[in-house]
């Protein structure tokens, strides 16, 4: 083989990278249209007067411009923490947590348009887990699960050294974890990228992932699971 038939991608090689780059194309639309808007709020705002920007013109502009910002930076936090983890570059911090104390606050700090969450079955399970990113996770699955105020149901079950959490409202579509690509449903709450950084944060923390009659099923490791620090030199 000659060094210029080197140079050719393989299949496999074509395809992963035309993925990669129809994703990163819907990360890039996803996010260009909610800054533009916040710019455009500010830039509208700084050209009024100061008693114009206080009253009813410039109050709408104000909540338009932070609500484009928060939706910015959802999507930045959700984009680049799911790049640290694909490439192993978070370390696990494990803590002992009762899962349904944790259950509740993430519940108690869920958005508005987010349904009420209950818990059943033994939510007393202590498990020994990186707590930040169990934070990311639940609270990513119940916003998807109680999208449109649907009430969600959280179950709790432990059996074999191994917590399952299934996480049930609003029906999820049998794709709902894969990563978007360009073309995919915008989200205007900001939230397109919170279920596939879920499915990367479940094998980080040692559990999995899964759609199962419409609900989420999330499933831990009751011991932390150790996951090893990346090279500094393969990845600066």
């Amino acid at each position: 083989m000659s060094a210029k038939d080197d140079d050719v991608p393989r299949p496999e090689e074509s395809r992963e990278r035309e993925t990669r780059g129809n994703y990163l194309g819907f990360v890039a639309h996803e996010v260009r249209n909610p800054l533009s808007t916040a710019l455009w709020s500010a830039e509208l705002l700084a050209r009024m007067a100061a008693e114009e920007r206080g009253g009813p013109r410039g109050e709408k502009l104000t909540a338009m411009c932070l609500r484009s910002l928060g939706r910015v930076r959802q999507l930045i936090e959700d984009h680049f923490l799911s790049e640290r983890l694909d490439v192993g570059g978070i370390p696990i911090r494990p803590e002992s947590l009762v899962i349904g104390a944790v259950v509740e606050e993430a519940a108690g700090r869920r958005p508005p348009d987010v349904g009420a969450v209950t818990i059943d079955g033994d939510a007393s399970v202590t498990l020994e887990i990186d707590r930040a990113l169990l934070d990311r996770a639940l609270d990513a699955l119940l916003a998807a699960a109680g999208r449109e105020a649907a009430p969600v149901r959280v179950t709790v079950r432990s059996d074999g050294g191994r917590l399952a959490l299934a996480i049930a409202g609003a029906p999820a579509a049998a794709d709902a974890l894969e990563d978007p690509k360009k073309g995919s449903p915008s989200d205007l709450k900001g939230r397109a990228l919170a279920l596939p950084l879920v499915r990367r944060v479940a094998p980080a923390l040692g559990g999995t992932l899964a759609v199962e009659g419409g609900a989420f099923v999330l499933t831990l490791p009751l011991q932390a699971a150790y996951t090893s620090r990346p090279d500094a030199a393969a990845h600066p």
